[in-house]
């Protein structure tokens, strides 16, 4: 998916509190922003996401099956401080990079949720990465469609 793509999504994801329409609708998905490991500019990412109770949710660096892991995941290895929109809110978040038995017992529940993601795995020969976003202490802001003021009519 191309950036256009992304950018699309991410400004229907934007202008209606987290849902769109499209590949997407009726998915689990989040904006995330990472800091590039080579530019250092922002960059930010829709991706489906699974829970994982309490103050964590987690992302795979699926690709689409792509040979190669996603910047988005190479962004947060290089920088694991991230921002995280799910439509509702946005908070600052630290990634970790699951591994070893976590790992694997995590991405065989996000295969039995969406069997997609098996899909993914059976097109590459590299291990999909799972990664922990684990929301940082202090509340949430709110995202700026779900403001309570944007929702007065002037």
């Amino acid at each position: 998916m191309g950036n256009d793509f992304n950018q699309q999504v991410i400004d229907e994801f934007r202008a209606n509190s987290g849902r769109v329409g499209g590949w997407f609708e009726g998915a689990r998905l989040i904006l995330l922003t990472t800091t590039g490991a080579r530019s250092g500019a922002a960059h930010t990412t829709p991706l489906g996401y699974l829970p994982d109770g309490g103050d964590r949710i987690l992302v795979i660096g699926s690709a689409g099956g792509a040979p190669t892991h996603p910047d988005w995941f190479r962004n947060l290895v290089a920088d694991p401080r991230a921002t995280v929109e799910d439509g509702v809110f946005v908070y600052d978040a630290t990634a970790a990079v699951l591994t070893g038995a976590e790992r694997d017992r995590v991405f065989a529940r996000a295969v039995e949720a969406d069997p997609g993601w098996g899909d993914y795995q059976a097109r590459t020969s590299r291990v999909l990465p799972v990664v922990a976003l684990r929301q940082d202490p202090g509340p949430p802001r709110f995202a700026e469609a779900a403001r309570p003021a944007s929702w007065v009519r002037r």
